[in-house]
Order: structure tokens, then C-alpha cells, then sequence
């Protein structure tokens, strides 16, 4: 008899691939910072390796819904992730600024796959009655490689240098491939398998099919399952509130790490420091979700994540007085609003997701947050230069939009027809 993939395995994986995604966004930060001695070179930097999962994720969750073994796909995604970053290491000393800038963009491109793409394959991991524990527990997963990437990220570049922190945080995201290698397959060896019929079907032809045209079919076939997971999110009001909440927040939470190494050399004597302050953060967003693993249906998850912007708000409006003490109550309570915010997002994902469209739907929803976070990080780099205060107090702004976006977004569900996906959408 086959043995069970463990949840234990499951969240080892999790911890150690999301480290390494967590340290090394601090450690580019930190590398770029050394080197070109700007905090908006820094910031250029980390936009250019998260701006691009955009592109990456759709396509990325795609291919997922359609393996037969999902997990091998994630383990490539994660070898090719951990090569980027070691080649914009190598980059920052050897090529034109502008190229290593390229070269993370391309890399960015599987970002989706350490967040988006492993989360999508809970469900075949544990059974339905214990997915929201098992959902609060992966979320705790995110908490503790922000934690241990950010603070491992300060210590490395400040005993070996940064780009050493970045040469770690890709070895990091290296040792989670044999968990993910494992994955569970998708139930009956089907590749893609959803209403509709088989595989050779949806393609529009059969075996005998000339290459060209069996080609152009399934190129066909791909677009056709990305304007069906853009209309499930478009159309379902509580998944469009969620990820339009999680967007926004995103990109005040790309303000704030932005800002970090210069809130570091001001208020905590380094720069350095200040990437370890997002440990902070991780610390309450871990206790948070703890709790809420506990307790998985104490609160609606939907109400977490509007009232998990304003907490966050707050925080980042305690940020712009700089003064070390109040700092780190701010990253504080910013982990407090960000963790069960996380945690009710992914709920809410799985609870409307189709199961045949449910990679892409948490591949695109990383992605436009990733995106977010990149554009918050490109504003707020500039600003940070120009203004700290200023910037803290944006970002919070940008927060408690947030929140009103949540509101703004219309409750009402649309018709059957244009807010689910059809067996042939």
C-alpha cells in the first residue's frame, strides 16, 4: 500500500522553500543597497523580481491544473527560481546594472510557484474536514519564513556580505525539492482532467492530429483556461473582494520593506537591522495564526481580511515616527493584521476555486499581490529618499484603501452564466 503524504512533510517544504523567497527579497534589497549605495537602486532591484509574476503566475497555474504530478512542476520552478537569484549575484558584479535588473524580472517569473503553486495542492494533502486547520497551518508557514528569511538574511550580509544572503536564500529554496518532487499526483493519473471530457478533446482533436494544428489547439485550450480563472475571480464577489483587499495591502507592505534599510541605518544603526525587523512581524503573525489555527471557524474569514487591512494600517502609520521603540510595536501589530489576513485569503480561495481551475486562481492571486508588492516597492524607493516619514505615512494610506476596497467591491453575486466557468470555458 502506497503511503500518505504527510502534512508533516507538506509544511517542512513549505517552511524551508518560503524562507529562502522570504530572505532573499531582503537580501537583493540589501545586496543592491551595498552596491549601488541607493535605497531607489535597492528598491529597482526588488521590483524587478517580483513586477514580472504577473505574467508568470497565470500561465504558471495553467500548467498545473494540467500535470498529472503537479509537484514536479513546482520542484523545476524552484531550481530554476534558486539559479536566477544565483545569476543576479553574479550580475551585481559583473554586468550593467540594468541587465541584472533583466535577469531578475525573468526570474521573477516563477515566483508564483513558492506561494500560489504550493498552496493549490492542499486539498490533495489532507482531507476536506481538516482543510482549515490544515489552511491556517500553511499560512503559519508563511509567518515562519518571515521570521527566519528576514533575520537570516540580516545576520548572513552582515558576517559574510550580502550577495552571501542571497547564495543562501537560493540554497534555501534548493532543499524543498524532494518535498515538492513528492507532491500527491492528481487523483487517477489524469493531466488536467476536468467537466468536459478528456484531455485529447478539449485540444479539438485526436491522436492522429497534425502537430501544427494540435499545437495551435492547445495553445487554444490554455488561453481559453485563463480567461475562464480570470472570470471565476472577476465574478465571484467574495474572491474578487479578497484578492482586490490583498492586492492593495501588498503594495503597502512592499512600501514598508522598501523603506527598511534606510529605517535601519536611521533609527537602528544599520541597515542591515532593518530587514530584521520584518522578523518582528512574523513573530505576532505566527502567535496570530496559532490562534486561529486553533480556532479555524471562530471568525469569517471575509471579515478577517478587510479588518486585517486597517490593523495593518494602523501599524504603518506608527512607522513614521522612527523612533526605535515604537517601530518595533509597529512591525508588531502589522503582524498581527497580516497573518490571519493571509490565512483567510487562502480560506476564501479554497472555498470558491473550482477544483479544475484552482492552481490558477492561487498562482494569479500570488502574482497580482507579488505585483503589488513590487509597485509598492518601486513608489516607495524614491519616496523613502525624498521623505521616510513621508512614505510610512502613504503606505499606511495605501493600507486603508484597502480596507475600502473590500466595500467597494459589489456583494451581489452575478449570474451563473458570467461568474462561473463552464465545463467548456
Amino acid at each position: 500500500m502506497k503511503k500518505r503524504y504527510s502534512m508533516g512533510s507538506y509544511l517542512a517544504g513549505a517552511v524551508a522553500a518560503r524562507a529562502g523567497d522570504e530572505m532573499s527579497g531582503p537580501a537583493l534589497m540589501l545586496a543592491g543597497f551595498a552596491l549601488a549605495g541607493s535605497t531607489a537602486d535597492a528598491s529597482s532591484l526588488l521590483a524587478g523580481v517580483t513586477v514580472s509574476a504577473a505574467a508568470g503566475g497565470p500561465v504558471l497555474g495553467v500548467l498545473l491544473d494540467r500535470a498529472g504530478r503537479p509537484g514536479r512542476l513546482v520542484a523545476a520552478a524552484l531550481v530554476l527560481y534558486a539559479a536566477g537569484l544565483g545569476l543576479i549575484v553574479v550580475g551585481l558584479d559583473r554586468l550593467p546594472f540594468a541587465a541584472t535588473v533583466l535577469i531578475a524580472v525573468v526570474t521573477g517569473l516563477l515566483g508564483p510557484a513558492l506561494s500560489g503553486g504550493w498552496t493549490a495542492q492542499l486539498p490533495r494533502v489532507v482531507p476536506g474536514d481538516r482543510l482549515p486547520r490544515a489552511i491556517a497551518l500553511d499560512a503559519m508557514t508563511f509567518s515562519a519564513a518571515s521570521l527566519a528569511g528576514p533575520a537570516l538574511a540580516g545576520v548572513v550580509a552582515e558576517a559574510l556580505g550580502a550577495p552571501s544572503a542571497v547564495v543562501v536564500a537560493a540554497a534555501l529554496i534548493v532543499s524543498a525539492l524532494p518535498v515538492a518532487w513528492l507532491l500527491p499526483a492528481r487523483p487517477g493519473g489524469t493531466r488536467g482532467a476536468r467537466p468536459g471530457g478528456t484531455r485529447d478533446a478539449r485540444l479539438g482533436g485526436t491522436r492522429g492530429a497534425r502537430p501544427g494544428r494540435t499545437r495551435d489547439a492547445r495553445a487554444a485550450s490554455v488561453i481559453g483556461d485563463l480567461a475562464a480563472g480570470t472570470r471565476v475571480i472577476a465574478g465571484r464577489p467574495p474572491l474578487a473582494r479578497a484578492t482586490l483587499t490583498s492586492i492593495v495591502t501588498c503594495v503597502a507592505q512592499g512600501m514598508l520593506t522598501a523603506c527598511l534599510p534606510l529605517l535601519g541605518e536611521r533609527a537602528l544603526g544599520g541597515a542591515g537591522r532593518g530587514a530584521a525587523l520584518l522578523s518582528c512581524a512574523a513573530i505576532s503573525a505566527l502567535v496570530a495564526n496559532a490562534v486561529l489555527a486553533r480556532f479555524p471557524r471562530s471568525v469569517a474569514p471575509d471579515t478577517v481580511i478587510w479588518a486585517g487591512a486597517l490593523v495593518q494600517a494602523a501599524a504603518l502609520a506608527l512607522c513614521a515616527s522612527g523612533r526605535p521603540t515604537v517601530l518595533v510595536v509597529a512591525v508588531l501589530i502589522l503582524g498581527a493584521g497580516e497573518g490571519p489576513q493571509l490565512a483567510a485569503l487562502f480560506a476564501v480561495r479554497h472555498r470558491e476555486a473550482p477544483e479544475h481551475l484552482r492552481g490558477q486562481i492561487f498562482t494569479t492571486g500570488a502574482s497580482l499581490k507579488i505585483t503589488g508588492f513590487a509597485l509598492g516597492a518601486a513608489v516607495a524607493g524614491p519616496a523613502a529618499n525624498w521623505s521616510l516619514p513621508g512614505a510610512s505615512a502613504l503606505a499606511a494610506t495605501v493600507a486603508a484603501l484597502a480596507a475600502l476596497v473590500f466595500f467597494a467591491v459589489p456583494s451581489t453575486k452575478v449570474a451563473p452564466s458570467a461568474g462561473r466557468a463552464g465545463p467548456h470555458s
